[in-house]
């Protein structure tokens, strides 16, 4: 039988207690030990000093502070650490928010927990790492406003509106060759296929 101890040790930092107990079933099931239990910015610090994982799950929100002051917080006295947010937001610039405090990965809470098994695998193996589901489409998003020019933002928002290109074109006083043009290179920019992948990136943006 393998001992717990030789188990990759995770903190599970959550203010929900029955988010908690399911991390800690599915940890098991995957030879991975919960070696703690957090509620609290507070609790999670005396819980590391207690347990010094190797691997901490950490919700964004707690009700004494933020997950991601923690994550720096630990980060600064880390590197080894693998460190998974898991998180009700679908909001992208909390995924770039918790990949620039340090993060291993993001995983939401609407997510299936092999995901998040998945994600705190990869960050034990590689704690330095970024793993995320959508990271290159937030990424896209964070950048499209600085990547794209003003001509190609007001093609991008014609594209949203009903009609095909002629009459897009048309209402914006251009040739279609011209507003094929400019799609062509919105496309290119953003690295996506057709219309739909581009829509989606401009509302993510804030670009509609």
């Amino acid at each position: 039988m393998i001992s717990q101890a030789t188990l990759p040790q995770v903190l599970i930092i959550d203010d929900h207690s029955a988010v908690r107990a399911g991390i800690a079933q599915a940890l098991l099931s995957a030879n991975m030990f919960c070696c703690g239990q957090a509620a609290s910015y507070s609790e999670a610090l005396a819980q590391m000093a207690r347990t010094n994982p190797d691997a901490i799950v950490v919700d964004l929100n707690l009700p004494d502070g933020s997950g991601l002051d923690l994550i720096r917080w630990i980060r600064q006295r880390s590197e080894d650490t693998a460190i998974v947010m898991l998180t009700m937001s679908d909001n992208d610039s909390d995924l770039i928010a918790a990949m620039n405090s340090g993060a291993s990965g993001f995983v939401r809470k609407s997510s299936p927990l092999p995901e998040l098994i998945s994600v705190l695998t990869r960050a034990i193996d590689s704690p330095k790492s970024f793993t995320a589901s959508g990271v290159v489409d937030a990424l896209k998003a964070l950048s499209a406003k600085e990547l794209l020019t003003q001509r190609e933002v007001e093609v991008l928002r014609a594209l949203s509106l009903v009609g095909d290109i002629a009459s897009l074109a048309k209402n914006m006083n251009i040739s279609s060759s011209t507003f094929k043009s400019h799609t062509s290179s919105i496309y290119r920019k953003l690295e996506v296929p057709n219309r739909a992948s581009a829509l989606k990136i401009a509302r993510e943006s804030g670009i509609i």
